[in-house]
């Protein structure tokens, strides 16, 4: 199940999105503000979130989770990056503020 809760009139509710992908079929990126580059692997945002002190807390078939010592935030992601959608990308940029952002491709 994806999706993402949505909070109206005192309701919450699950608002699924099917594939994780916008609706009007532009592909979204994770883009690495500092260094002004976008994120094309895992190896390449594993470096940047362990400048930022996430170390990488398990790893299974499906899933790649980080962790911050000073926080209890867990960023999950696929383990394969082509799978890697836009709800996870926002899941980043939640917990990294200012330092990445989604931007469309």
């Amino acid at each position: 199940m994806s999706g993402v809760w949505v909070f109206k009139n005192g309701v919450v509710r699950l608002v699924e999105n099917p594939g994780g992908e916008p609706s009007n079929g532009k592909k979204k990126v994770l883009f690495h503000v500092p260094s002004d580059q976008v994120i094309t692997s895992y190896e390449m945002l594993e470096t940047k979130l362990a400048e930022l002190g996430w170390e990488r807390y398990r790893s299974d078939s499906q899933l790649l989770q980080f962790h911050k010592h000073s926080s209890v935030h867990l960023i999950s992601v696929p383990s394969d990056f082509s799978k890697l959608k836009s709800v996870h990308m926002y899941d980043i940029v939640v917990k990294s503020r200012n330092i990445f952002e989604v931007r469309e491709a």
